[in-house]
């Protein structure tokens, strides 16, 4: 009889604006928020205060063409402002944050560097099912793994993605596949 593998997948659920909350930041990585981002009944409006990383696109696209919306030409360019943001800020704001899995998890790192807690970060990730991967024997970081096993670039180790991500370092782990019997690599899947 086999053990499951334990997990510690991160849970998503939609975004809605915190009632007890005095201000709302949502952030996106992209133009146009996918609806699956928002609870029911909610509209980007409703935060008050949204970021999007728009890159050159000089008109954005409903619901991100009212006011109260700031455009960023990149994401770097929006995690920095971001921590600039949050450094200037006070008690009562919460943070939310719709877009690819590393995207989120970079906006909660910026967020808990300025001292926000869990309580005040609310995520939502969505999109292609990319995954930064942590090398566990030589710390490189892979940034878009998106299969099962993959090589790493820093030691040339076949890795697999383990289903263990951690929050401090947004990364998945990644561990040798054939450590007890070189050459031995299962066939990559498709991550989901």
């Amino acid at each position: 009889m086999t053990a499951a593998t334990p997990s510690n997948r991160p849970h998503y659920h939609p975004l809605r604006p915190d009632s007890a909350a005095r201000a709302h930041l949502l952030v996106t990585d992209r133009a146009a928020l996918d609806p699956s981002a928002l609870a029911d009944g909610v509209s980007a409006e409703q935060f008050g205060e949204v970021w999007v990383v728009a890159g050159h696109v000089h008109t954005l696209p409903r619901p991100f063409g009212e006011s109260g919306v700031q455009a960023f030409r990149s994401v770097s360019h929006l995690l920095t402002m971001l921590g600039h943001r949050l450094a200037a800020e006070t008690m009562g704001l919460r943070l939310y944050a719709a877009g690819i899995e590393p995207f989120v998890w970079d906006v909660a790192g910026v967020a808990r560097a300025a001292g926000m807690g869990r309580e005040e970060i609310h995520l939502f990730a969505h999109g292609p099912a990319l995954r930064r991967v942590s090398c566990v024997h030589c710390r490189t970081i892979l940034p878009a793994v998106t299969t099962s096993v993959v090589a790493c670039t820093g030691c040339g180790a076949m890795l697999g993605v383990r289903d263990h991500f951690s929050r401090v370092h947004n990364a998945w782990m990644g561990v040798q596949v054939d450590a007890e019997e070189p050459g031995d690599v299962p066939a990559a899947e498709e991550l989901a």
